[in-house]
């Protein structure tokens, strides 16, 4: 349920409003936008009579809601959430970001791909120091010592990191290295306890669509982070398990509008594992960038045929820059303004 707090209303009056409803029980969050307060009420609002609400002065009108993901619906919060990355880096409410890198931390080749990737147009660095595999055989990261890597490169080139948190044991040894992001990836998109325990941060949190998951299930995975007073949470989808077997997996750049609708969490795409392919992920890079995405997801190495672990889609450092330049050229045409025609 929301409550659409009047303009003429004061501060001590809706303190006063929301200490009435959290002494009875419910959990509000306080949304001021532009042109309005929003206050949402979050429980079982059944037992609320919004006629009631209604008649109270500083309420103008009330709207139940029926989805179950409150904090990251955008009727609790109809302004684009704008995330802080670090090194004055933002996502979202117009703000458009690059993250770019090797799939894994490999070594001293990092530092050069991170830099090839920046001067590009790359905004912030990605790479996996822990990654899950398939196969308990294949490499699984270098570890905390692939975070320091990591984060001696962030150092040199001022770009924040984003890199993925397997294990909710983890979550304070990311903290206590100050990673700028962390991916919670696809394989842990349900994994309730890490979610519950990044969202016991405030660092921000690039939260994955699981392999097979829903539209409603991706957002109610950001509503667990979020009700653990974690609100910076920004949406990746990276293409979901179908039928098909021409590409690693499908993109359903349908998700990123939807997701724009529901909700008001930056909305980012991964096109390189959403195919899994080289000669693909460039044409999907450009589709999500139409579609509205507030950023993108792409691996890059200087040698893909070297590449510990998905050398298969990862771009070349000319390819990306390529690629840089066309997204440039689409990001003017979807957000120019253009007159209509009399």
């Amino acid at each position: 349920m929301i409550a659409v707090v009047k303009r003429t209303a004061t501060d001590e009056q809706l303190e006063h409003f929301i200490a009435w409803i959290e002494n009875r029980g419910f959990k509000t969050h306080v949304s001021e936008g532009d042109n309005e307060t929003i206050v949402g009420i979050i429980g079982d609002t059944t037992q609320i009579d919004p006629f009631l609400l209604e008649s109270m002065s500083i309420i103008e009108r009330v709207q139940r809601v029926s989805e179950p993901f409150k904090k990251a619906n955008r009727k609790f919060h109809p302004e684009d959430t704008v995330v802080d990355c670090g090194h004055g880096v933002l996502i979202g409410g117009g703000h458009f970001q690059v993250m770019a890198g090797p799939c894994s931390v490999e070594g001293k080749n990092l530092l050069k791909i991170a830099t090839l990737a920046k001067q590009a147009g790359a905004t912030m660095l990605r790479g996996g120091a822990y990654k899950p595999r398939t196969s308990p055989y294949a490499f699984q990261g270098m570890g905390e010592e692939g975070l320091d890597l990591l984060l001696e490169a962030s150092a040199q080139l001022d770009m924040p990191v984003v890199t993925e948190i397997m294990d909710p044991r983890d979550v304070q040894l990311f903290v206590d290295k100050n990673i700028d992001v962390m991916q919670v990836g696809a394989r842990n998109a349900q994994n309730f306890n890490l979610l519950k325990e990044v969202g016991k941060t405030q660092t921000p949190v690039l939260l994955k669509r699981g392999l097979s998951g829903t539209v409603d299930e991706l957002l109610m995975a950001a509503e667990y982070i979020m009700s653990e007073g974690n609100p910076n949470v920004i949406l990746c989808e990276r293409g979901i398990r179908t039928f098909e077997t021409r590409t690693r997996n499908t993109f359903d750049v349908n998700a990123i509008p939807v997701l724009k609708h529901l909700s008001h969490l930056p909305v980012v795409a991964d096109p390189s594992h959403a195919t899994g392919y080289t000669r693909y992920v460039r044409p999907a890079a450009y589709a999500a960038t139409a579609a509205g995405a507030d950023g993108l997801e792409i691996e890059v190495h200087d040698c893909p045929s070297e590449a510990w672990s998905d050398g298969a889609q990862a771009l070349t450092p000319e390819q990306f820059a390529d690629a840089m330049r066309r997204i440039r050229l689409i990001r003017e045409a979807v957000t120019a303004d253009i007159a209509q025609e009399a």
